[in-house]
């Protein structure tokens, strides 16, 4: 994975609660395995009309969020199914983070196993980066993973929290098997000690 420490960029203003992992990537985009190709399928329910033509109201559609790689959402994003497909469509449209004052389980989870940091602040805090985000290209977030601040374009700043072990994941973009490797001289130690002392295992 890319190592995360410090994004600044326009954040796009999502002020919906609930947005589930179906509103994220719809069904119909799951039958791929792959991780590339799904961002222009990121909220493709309400990105696009019918007729398959871009919806000029919703947020990634204007203009200023076009590049947007932050988010600022609604309570509990990305509840609903329990699918990785989600956080792999934020990362192939670009998005590093997602900003909100509660994440379902799985996802929060999805989002470290794929370099995207999810940033849980309070519902105060929420509500002046919101508002920041509506300010469009004449504003933009910086988020801090080493000091877990996140600033505005005025000059203010919030606190996040993160496991320590979460943070050092992205710090160092480390996967799960990345993880694992790290640990490799002490596995292989544990090994060697098993097959000596144990060897009927």
């Amino acid at each position: 994975m890319d190592k995360f420490d410090k994004l600044t960029s326009v954040a796009a203003p999502l002020p919906i609660i609930n947005i589930d992992t179906d509103m994220i990537i719809p069904k119909q985009y799951l039958k791929t395995i792959k991780r590339t190709g799904l961002g222009t399928a990121l909220f493709s329910e309400m990105r696009y009309n019918e007729d398959g033509s871009e919806n000029p109201d919703f947020v990634l559609n204007k203009p200023a969020y076009r590049q947007a790689k932050i988010i600022v959402a609604g309570d509990n994003f990305g509840c609903g199914s329990s699918r990785e497909h989600a956080p792999w469509a934020l990362l192939d449209f670009g998005v590093r983070v997602v900003i909100s004052t509660s994440f379902a389980d799985i996802f929060y989870n999805n989002c470290f196993k794929n370099g995207i940091l999810p940033a849980i602040v309070s519902e105060d805090d929420l509500a002046k980066l919101m508002d920041d985000a509506e300010r469009g290209s004449n504003a933009t977030l910086t988020v801090d993973l080493a000091t877990e601040t996140i600033s505005g374009p005025d000059g203010g700043s919030v606190k996040f929290e993160i496991d320590p072990a979460r943070k050092q994941v992205l710090l160092e973009g480390l996967d799960d098997i990345a993880m694992t490797l790290k640990s490799d001289k002490a596995i292989g130690g544990f090994e060697t000690s098993m097959s000596e002392n144990r060897p009927w295992v």
